[in-house]
């Protein structure tokens, strides 16, 4: 008999959720958590048993993630299917932006950094001087200078190492704020609080998804937007973290 668990949340951001799992799940790359039900303010999915990793499972979930990413999206910044882009989406706590841009960048610094810079920033958890770092890789980001030409991908967007449970399947992801967005958003993610075996996922993900060598020098700048959401909900520790990564781009 499967057990489930259910989650409770006001709003749409069970809705969000939903149509996040949904969206995932149609790429037919890596395992999403299976949705029993969900409406009426609830969300119930199936329970996982979570097991040891091993090699072959972790780079299989790699791959299985550049799956993912290729099955692509609409543009930068877009929600799942059937979700109305004008309504912001959600990454735990915080309120997450959607959009529709042709390229990258652009998309970075206006709906994923400079909101939440300001945020933290107004609430102290952001120095002026770690603002004002921020706020220079953002006019890079705008004029191009991190723009590769990979079309938008399905990103999970919100990838951290407890957003996947290895179960005797494979990896599972769980909880997305999936959108249009850079595959190695994902990746940066699952580095900046250690999936198991994280290096064997790293690996299998690039060579499928024939990444360049200089891949792992921009790993901080995707982790910029996890950094100031976390400086958003959390504290200045994490604005202190943000504004030392964005030096490495100015």
């Amino acid at each position: 008999m499967t057990t489930t668990f259910v989650k409770r949340d006001s709003g749409p951001a069970i809705e969000w959720e939903a149509r996040g799992l949904s969206w995932l799940r149609a790429a037919r790359g890596a395992l999403v958590v299976p949705v029993v039900e969900w409406g009426d303010g609830h969300l119930t999915e199936e329970r996982l048993t979570p097991v040891p990793v091993t090699a072959p499972v972790a780079e299989d979930f790699g791959r299985r993630l550049w799956a993912t990413h290729a099955a692509g999206a609409d543009a930068f910044g877009t929600g799942p299917d059937e979700w109305d882009d004008a309504t912001p989406g959600w990454i735990g706590h915080a309120r997450l932006p959607l959009g529709h841009y042709a390229r990258w960048g652009e998309f970075y610094a206006e709906l994923r950094l400079l909101p939440h810079a300001k945020a933290a920033h107004d609430q102290g958890s952001l120095s002026p001087t770690d603002l004002a770092a921020v706020e220079r890789v953002c006019e890079r980001l705008v004029d191009g200078d991190f723009d590769d030409g990979r079309p938008p991908a399905r990103i999970h967007g919100d990838l951290w190492a407890g957003n996947v449970i290895f179960t005797t399947r494979g990896g599972v992801v769980i909880d997305p704020a999936a959108h249009g967005g850079h595959g190695e958003t994902d990746l940066a993610m699952l580095a900046l609080f250690g999936v198991p075996m994280l290096s064997r996922v790293q690996a299998a993900y690039a060579e499928a998804a024939g990444l360049d060598a200089g891949w792992p020098s921009r790993i901080l700048l995707h982790q910029l937007h996890p950094l100031l959401v976390h400086a958003q909900l959390f504290g200045s520790g994490y604005g202190y973290q943000a504004g030392e990564a964005a030096r490495r781009y100015v």
